[in-house]
């Protein structure tokens, strides 16, 4: 493992040198680096196999590379800069084969396993979220962990046209799997109308805490959030954040939008709320740049990676 590289050597291109439409598009205009080099891996995984509707999301990653160039270096409100607490890079695209789910599951895994054996921790931009699979698969190796997932939708289904594979079904296999600890798992934003009144039995059964936006808006941030962080506790805990949790107002680039979603703002300040948390990876789907072509989804995904980026630099599992 090589980390001697100083928080100096991985720090965002100065727009005052260079300007923010110029230059390689990197996540957050990084420089490009190995997982051994750094503590945070910023990746893409340019993958919609999992996709049963609206496609697109396989160039979510490019896209959010370019929006990310309009992210500055110190949050507003903490006042924390990342990139000076801990080293943080862009290690580039997970390999996939847009012809073979399967195969782009197990390369996947593969390649966050690495990630992983060099202790650094991934933050992705999918990708459809069959993609947060894989990646469990990578990190959970000492078993099941904790998870808080924003989204509209469960993703505990069992099959969809015959697959078990797919951007619906990521948690229930992974609960089956043993990669995520149910008692520590927790969906926020979940809404819209389901093809099957016992679409939500299998979640509910195995004590997946399911917090549909009517409770949501009842109670606030604040106080979803505090359950959150009680439920998972100092644990290791993975974060998943659907772009679709937000309402298709914000984010109308995205292959299944629900209407009555979180607004942006509410979404920030939640995800400010996971400060303390023990983060080992994070990750921002389902943007689809062709349902968007203003950019404006991609900038939403882009801003949510940022906003993950520090509370995960913040992490206990960073401290000395």
């Amino acid at each position: 493992m090589n980390k001697k590289l100083s928080n100096a050597d991985f720090q965002p291109l100065d727009s005052g040198v260079v300007p923010r439409f110029a230059g390689l598009p990197t996540f957050m205009r990084l420089s490009i680096a190995r997982p051994e080099e750094v503590d945070i891996a910023l990746v893409g995984i340019p993958f919609d196999g999992g996709t049963t509707n609206r496609t697109g999301a396989r160039h979510g990653p490019r896209e959010v590379r370019s929006q990310s160039s309009l992210v500055r270096r110190v949050h507003h409100v903490t006042g924390l800069s990342p990139f000076d607490k801990v080293k943080v890079g862009d290690c580039g695209d997970a390999p996939i084969n847009p012809l073979d789910l399967m195969a782009t599951l197990d390369s996947i895994t593969s390649f966050y396993a690495e990630i992983h054996k060099a202790r650094a921790r991934p933050l992705t931009a999918g990708g459809d979220h069959l993609i947060s699979l894989p990646i469990l698969r990578a990190l959970a190796t000492d078993g099941p962990v904790g998870l808080i997932q924003f989204d509209a939708h469960s993703d505990t289904y069992d099959s969809f046209f015959g697959s078990r594979f797919n951007h619906g079904t990521p948690f229930r296999r992974a609960i089956e799997e043993g990669l995520i600890d149910p008692k520590r798992f927790i969906q926020i934003g979940i809404r819209g109308a389901i093809s099957d009144a016992a679409n939500y039995d299998f979640a509910r059964e195995a004590g997946v805490r399911i917090v549909f936006i009517e409770e949501f808006a009842e109670r606030g941030p604040k106080s979803v959030m505090k359950e959150a962080r009680e439920l998972v506790g100092s644990g290791p805990t993975y974060v998943t954040f659907d772009i679709d949790a937000l309402d298709p107002c914000f984010a109308p680039g995205t292959g299944t939008p629900e209407i009555g979603g979180i607004t942006t703002r509410e979404a920030q300040s939640m995800v400010r709320m996971l400060d303390g948390i023990d983060i080992i990876g994070a990750d921002m789907v389902e943007v689809s740049p062709p349902l968007d072509p203003t950019g404006a989804t991609a900038l939403a995904g882009a801003t949510m990676m940022f906003e993950l980026l520090c509370v995960m630099a913040n992490s206990p599992g960073f401290k000395s």
